[in-house]
């Protein structure tokens, strides 16, 4: 039969449809606080993409990784979780929207590889990762990239075959991560060189279209080996048409990413350095989209034009998409599983346990982790010669808002107390690891900690406190000991852990028991594994010095501590301050839930302004 498009060009619109970070938020619920109804979730994607699939009979749908981690009803799905249900029911959910493929993301290794294995041993569709291969031949549970042959239906009726060639990417620093479950067992190869050496591969095997699925953010425009956010170098690698990307739970285009000048940025085709790029936000905030316009000519495919958009949930001042009622329906069963063990009681507090203000200085809800770790790590080291150190707790506020926006925080009210109020405390899957520090190195970590904070002028009036490019869960604060933060001094580190200040410490008076600390001191320190294993600008306690390495998740040592003690009083005696610059104001933001909360002693001097136009509550604070 001939070709109807002999001689003439035939036109077809060929639609993906991309999710990432959605960390298990299948349903617009926020099972920490309890409530319903929120302008996020799967749930509410799944809207979208019935009604692309309504108007297009070209698409495919995929997710960019970080799906299987981050709630509730996930988590205790995990190897010492609940297990409410026969199938995982992040798996059920892609199964019942007909995703056609995934990658992975970094957390899809928090509960180790056979875990991983099992779990999406139950995926009607493949997962695809290039960079990352086992050490053991045999041991590979996922493809190193895909061929997917597709019937694409085009505007005169006719109807012609289009192979997809796709890979997928997964930041290296994995290894340091999630380094107790994968050290020795798997590779990871730098994403812009897998890529380099794969995008041609797939052309060569006859792939009409390249996609590459990375999961990484926007960073530095120049490829360094091994580097965590490469969106702008795999950009400009040739012969990739589109390129989803994620990890930092920005959007693209759309969103606020701090683009490098220099760069050929396309906000209105969605398009970085001539590649169709998306990046579909955080926890099902947006479905990315990319419109592939194809021409078929002589039998062959020829690509004319993309658009890339990112597609929201909710829309500002708006009411959000309707959730797809059958999808939601589905889950049911896993839901109310789910709220009958968050609900579950473990004692009472006293007083709020929030972290609206943990960045500056007043944080008992950490406090609360920090002496669960301490106590944990006392029981593990009770009548050996290590019960002698000191211990010392390290922990960081996961909740301060940054890219989670203005509602990002802790607020667990004085009252009862329920297993969701332990699960917020301690969101991730880390696992409890005791470590040898001597006090030249946590002054390292205290000063790794301190980068969060702009330098500040002495006198200044109103200056702006926070550096937004550090994520709020870099701060770290060491239980057990006293000090200040000298912000009249530049930060001494980068976000690389590179010495920009050599020389330079911003940690003042620091003092343990009352008494100065010295270089040579020794500790125990109770912290937590993606710590010890160097994350960010953190470096790494040499293995040989974790001498307790806890396979029990830290959120489950926390519920079994605050079951144990059933009326906490957290301790509310700060920990550490910035010190002293008389006559000098900075202007920091919070969540608006602040202004329900009691103002804790030593912020009399605060005071609260409006809201910025992110809906955040803006602060200013007299140093």
């Amino acid at each position: 039969m001939a070709d109807p498009t002999q001689g003439r060009p035939d036109h077809a619109v060929f639609h993906l449809m991309a999710t990432s970070d959605i960390h298990a938020n299948l349903l617009p619920y926020d099972y920490f606080a309890d409530a319903a109804e929120q302008p996020y979730g799967l749930a509410r994607l799944a809207t979208r993409i019935k009604a692309v699939r309504d108007r297009s009979d070209n698409t495919l749908l995929v997710d960019n990784g970080d799906m299987l981690q981050g709630t509730p009803l996930s988590d205790f799905s995990g190897p010492a979780g609940a297990g409410q249900t026969a199938s995982h029911p992040i798996i059920e959910a892609m199964n019942a929207l007909g995703y056609d493929a995934a990658c992975f993301g970094n957390h899809e290794f928090n509960f180790g590889l056979e875990w991983l294995r099992d779990t999406i041993g139950q995926a009607n569709f493949p997962y695809v990762t290039s960079n990352l291969a086992p050490t053991t031949e045999g041991d590979q549970f996922w493809a190193s990239r895909l061929l997917l042959r597709r019937q694409v239906t085009c505007r005169s009726g006719a109807v012609h075959p289009l192979t997809i060639g796709l890979i997928g990417l997964v930041p290296p620093q994995i290894l340091t991560w999630d380094r107790h479950h994968l050290q020795s067992r798997v590779t990871c190869e730098d994403m812009v060189a897998a890529a380099t050496r794969l995008v041609p591969a797939l052309r060569a095997e006859g792939a009409d279209l390249v996609l590459v699925l990375a999961h990484t953010g926007i960073g530095s425009p120049e490829a360094r080996p091994m580097m965590e956010n490469a969106a702008l170098p795999l950009s400009r690698i040739p012969g990739i048409d589109g390129l989803v990307t994620g990890h930092t739970h920005n959007v693209f285009p759309g969103g606020k990413d701090m683009i490098p000048l220099g760069e050929r940025v396309d906000g209105a085709q969605g398009a970085l350095n001539g590649t169709a790029t998306v990046m579909p936000g955080f926890r099902g905030s947006h479905l990315g989209l990319i419109e592939f316009d194809l021409l078929r000519e002589a039998g062959e495919w020829r690509l004319a034009r993309t658009t890339a958009k990112a597609l929201p949930a909710a829309l500002p001042h708006a009411p959000a998409i309707a959730v797809d009622r059958a999808f939601s329906e589905r889950l049911e069963p896993a839901h109310r599983a789910t709220l009958s063990e968050t609900r579950r009681s473990i004692g009472t507090t006293e007083a709020p346990l929030h972290s609206y203000l943990s960045l500056l200085g007043h944080n008992p809800a950490e406090r609360l982790v920090a002496e669960a770790q301490r106590r944990a790590l006392a029981r593990h080291v009770k009548d050996s010669p290590l019960a002698e150190l000191p211990i010392l707790s390290s922990v960081a506020p996961f909740k301060t808002g940054g890219r989670g926006g203005p509602g990002y925080y802790t607020d667990i009210p004085a009252g009862p107390l329920a297993l969701r109020h332990a699960a917020d405390l301690y969101a991730f899957p880390n696992t409890l690891i005791g470590a040898l520090m001597t006090g030249a190195e946590l002054r390292h970590w205290l000063d790794c900690a301190a980068l969060v904070y702009l330098q500040i002028t002495p006198g200044a009036r109103d200056a702006k406190l926070c550096n937004f490019a550090a994520p709020g869960h870099i701060f770290e604060v060491i239980d057990g000991l006293s000090y200040e933060i000298d912000l009249a001094k530049p930060p001494r580190f980068d976000l690389c852990g590179a010495e920009l200040s050599p020389g330079q410490s911003r940690i003042h008076a620091l003092c343990h028991a009352g008494q100065p600390l010295r270089d040579a001191d020794r500790f125990l320190v109770a912290t937590n594994h993606y710590r010890a294993a160097g994350s960010g600008p953190f470096p790494a306690i040499p293995p040989e010095r974790c001498v307790i390495q806890s396979q029990e998740l830290l959120r489950d040592l926390l519920i079994y501590e605050l079951s144990e003690m059933g009326h906490i009083t957290a301790p509310t005696d700060p920990v550490w301050r910035f010190r002293p610059m008389p006559g000098t104001t900075v202007i920091c933001r919070s969540g608006p839930g602040l202004r329900h909360v009691p103002v804790p002693p030593g912020f009399d001097g605060m005071e609260l302004l409006g809201l910025d136009e992110d809906g955040f509550q803006k602060i200013r604070l007299p140093l």
